[in-house]
């Protein structure tokens, strides 16, 4: 059965190119019309060292049934960067009491149909995961050897590109 996309109506901050707020707006307005919004991005790992990787369903509003090696999400209005972090990893995990994740950078992620600051993090996650079935249809624990032979196989989130792009450069130069 075929779902109405997600969360339209749940309310965001505006930000400028500078992360700060302006304003605030609908999840779906915020999109059809370019706003910058805020989005949180977790890289997860289990006991193995292995990297959560999904598939999202085909009814999310942005890249639906595209494959993302980052679990999160927009933040919230009012909400911060860290809080969002946690609550996306918990809820799209289906688990409770996972540490706080450790932030690693922020960037602007800017295309012509979607522009949000992004703040990553990565967590450790050894609690058996029940992944939320509205935001995840396939979900895998891959090495990270794993991940990077899929990288031109699969469709990826081109905001989760980005970042785990970003986080690879980072790894070089000794910054993460």
């Amino acid at each position: 059965m075929a779902e109405e996309p997600l969360n339209v109506d749940e309310v965001l901050d505006v930000v400028d190119e500078n992360d700060q707020v302006v304003g605030q707006a609908p999840r779906g307005e915020s999109y059809a019309r370019r706003m910058r919004t805020r989005c949180s991005f977790v890289l997860v790992r289990d006991a193995e060292d292995r990297i959560f990787v999904h598939r999202r369903t085909p009814n999310k509003l942005v890249f639906p049934a595209h494959y993302d090696m980052f679990v999160g999400g927009v933040v919230g209005a009012g909400e911060s960067y860290d809080r969002a972090a946690l609550r996306e990893a918990e809820e799209e995990l289906g688990v409770r009491g996972l540490p706080q994740p450790e932030p690693l950078f922020k960037f602007l992620y800017e295309t012509a149909e979607h522009t949000w600051w992004s703040a990553v993090y990565q967590v450790r996650c050894t609690l058996p995961v029940v992944p939320q079935e509205a935001e995840i249809d396939w979900y895998a624990f891959l090495t990270e050897e794993e991940l990077i032979a899929r990288l031109d196989e699969w469709p990826w989130t081109p905001d989760g590109m980005a970042a785990y792009r970003q986080l690879l450069a980072r790894r070089e130069r000794g910054e993460c």
